[in-house]
């Protein structure tokens, strides 16, 4: 138990520090662009819009949940569903937090290959939706909202930056943060560095499909998986299955599946299952290949951390104290004053039976 909490606190100060950075940025980019920037860029279908749509995509902090109102507000407001499922597929992947914490617990070879990864996957299956689509006829309902006009200083947009960053972004996943920790502790506690390394069903192509099976119906945080896909890689699993996780696992689960079906149809579906799948099964045999000496074998337990890293794990503990204290008063409140109007009606009925 001493082992499984001591990695719990290794991995929180491994990961809190760059997941800090990350939401400071996207809270950033988040108050500082214009409203409505991202509908405003995706244009009419073509090639460059597809790469513009999945390039807008790569940085911004969505899930595989998350990623759907906003590529289906895409839509509506004019993009092609061709440059909607460039961002819709490579959104998920990534995310400004998620590149540094994948750099910090894989290295930074991984984490930009990640980027390039999520990128391609995004243009193909763009592309693909684009060549086997029909031409999308331009109605008054898909024209771009009109750009409603900046509003508030700079200090304002600092507060809104802040605000974005703690309470919509690092709130909206704390609980796959916190689950992630918790995972990866348990994985670095029960199998050690290298215990899956002479194992068969976790080398090469077949510890890559199996990932692949693994990851493609569960809901997993880009953001929050990566300390999970740190520790199996540690304990043995190639690094290019661990790139598997960390794309078909963000990207794709069951609610995503229907939203997108019920959105798109079941052409546009297809496609999106298949390139995500398809796609990261070959960066993932790619990135093995070309950066196979590159293991991420190092040990997830760390001796010495920065007091930097100690403060911002601190500080992230304190924050899931903080959301934990928050969403009980929100539970028990109402059920205390319902008790206690419950105790008032009570009396004052028997007050007035005595009269």
């Amino acid at each position: 138990m001493y082992d499984f909490i001591l990695n719990m606190w290794h991995i929180t100060q491994e990961l809190a520090l760059w997941l800090l950075i990350g939401c400071a940025v996207a809270g950033v980019m988040h108050a500082f662009l214009p409203a409505n920037f991202i509908h405003r860029h995706f244009g009419k279908p073509g090639l460059g819009n597809i790469v513009k749509a999945s390039l807008l995509g790569v940085p911004l902090p969505l899930c595989s949940c998350g990623v759907i109102p906003a590529a289906i507000g895409l839509k509506k407001d004019g993009a092609s569903d061709a440059a909607a499922v460039g961002f819709l597929v490579s959104t998920p992947q990534t995310g400004v937090d998620s590149i540094a914490v994948s750099g910090a617990f894989l290295g930074w070879p991984f984490a930009l290959f990640k980027v390039l990864s999520a990128l391609v996957t995004g243009v193909i299956a763009g592309v693909v939706v684009l060549l086997t689509g029909r031409p999308r006829v331009e109605t008054a309902e898909t024209k771009r909202r009109e750009e409603p006009p900046a509003s508030g200083g700079f200090w304002r947009k600092l507060y809104e930056a802040g605000d974005f960053a703690l309470n919509d972004l690092l709130a909206g996943f704390a609980v796959w943060v916190f689950v992630g920790i918790v995972i990866s502790a348990a994985i670095t506690t029960a199998l050690p560095a290298g215990y899956l390394a002479d194992s068969a069903i976790a080398t090469g192509l077949t510890g890559i499909l199996l990932m692949l099976v693994i990851s493609l119906p569960m809901y997993v945080c880009a953001t929050g998986s990566v300390p999970v896909a740190a520790a199996l890689v540690a304990a043995g699993m190639p690094t290019g299955a661990a790139l598997v996780f960390l794309m078909a696992g963000p990207a794709t689960n069951a609610a995503t599946l229907g939203a997108v079906l019920k959105a798109f149809g079941k052409r546009v579906t297809t496609i999106y299952v298949s390139v995500i799948a398809i796609g990261s099964v070959i960066c993932g045999l790619l990135y093995e290949t070309v950066f196979g000496d590159l293991r991420a074998t190092r040990d997830m337990v760390h001796d010495g951390h920065s007091a930097l890293h100690v403060i911002s794990g601190l500080f992230l503990i304190g924050f899931f104290i903080f959301l934990l204290g928050k969403n009980l008063h929100r539970r028990v409140t109402p059920a205390l004053e319902d008790t206690g109007s419950a105790r008032s009606s009570g009396c004052c009925s028997g007050c007035a039976g005595e009269q």
